[in-house]
């Protein structure tokens, strides 16, 4: 649930209210979910600009500052985001049924109130395709956008995701945040392996254009922004154009650089997604 406004500007935090980064300053960044997939490549991504703060359930390897967090725990995610200026929320759980609502939904409220009780100017989640546009979307429809009526289906990363990103609409409506959501659904790297014959997700980044993505939220002016909840897919424009990523472009100035083409010319067959 998210906290009472009364607690979100009273002095009895359970830690100090950072201050505001000037612009010249570097960000105390946390990243939640910092061993998983896309973590580590927005932590080579951010690294040379910012301060890293990583936290993942399992201990983690690394020259930043790293803490073992269940972002179940409110607890635990305070004192991890303790003095940071943003919140990456990049943890994910798939397939158990608890730890997926746990993860995905509770985890998300949690860090959403983490930030807000810091007095955080904005948050970054991250969430797959089908948080936004499901099976129903996929089976008949072409170029889906971000404003389209959530509908995520029925699966349990999906449904549960899909309540995270509700909270994320909450909160942003409730308190003064700027919430920006990552949207994807598939990873992949700029070129294929030799010989590499078979199905390809359409709605595919690189790990490096995602993480510059992260990047471009971080460091927008939030005042461009139409509200303080917003979603951007993150995706190559293909022909078909089944998702359009152009409102990445056009808010954040973001755009892919690796545009996968000789995914393709190899002999990719697309999959539904």
């Amino acid at each position: 649930m998210p906290p009472q406004r009364t607690k979100a500007t009273s002095s009895a935090r359970p830690y100090p209210k950072a201050d505001p980064p000037p612009g010249d300053r570097p960000m105390r960044v946390l990243i939640l979910g910092g061993s998983g997939y896309l973590g580590p490549h927005v932590v080579a991504e951010l690294e040379a600009d910012h301060e890293i703060v990583l936290t993942d359930v399992v201990p983690i390897e690394s020259d930043h500052e790293t803490h073992q967090v269940d972002v179940a725990d409110l607890g635990q995610v305070r004192a991890a985001a303790c003095n940071t200026d943003v919140i990456i929320n990049c943890s994910v759980s798939r397939t158990h049924r608890r730890r997926a609502f746990d993860v995905n939904t509770l985890g998300t409220g949690n860090a959403l109130t983490a930030a807000v009780e810091l007095g955080h100017e904005r948050f970054v989640n991250t969430g797959p395709r089908f948080t936004l546009a499901g099976p129903a979307y996929l089976r008949t429809d072409f170029a889906l956008h971000e404003e389209i009526p959530p509908h995520p289906g029925t699966g349990l990363y999906a449904v549960s995701k899909s309540l995270g990103q509700e909270l994320c609409r909450i909160f942003s409506e409730g308190y003064p945040i700027h919430v920006i959501t990552m949207i994807v659904s598939s990873f992949i790297d700029a070129e294929p392996p030799p010989g590499w014959r078979g199905e390809m997700n359409p709605f595919a980044v690189t790990y490096a254009d995602a993480a510059r993505a992260i990047r471009c939220a971080l460091e927008v002016d939030p005042a461009r922004l139409p509200s303080r909840c917003e979603a951007f897919f993150l995706t190559v424009d293909l022909p078909q154009q089944q998702c359009l990523s152009g409102k990445a472009q056009r808010l954040l100035g973001w755009a892919p650089q690796d545009k996968l083409e000789r995914w393709w010319q190899v002999g990719a067959s697309p999959m539904n997604g």
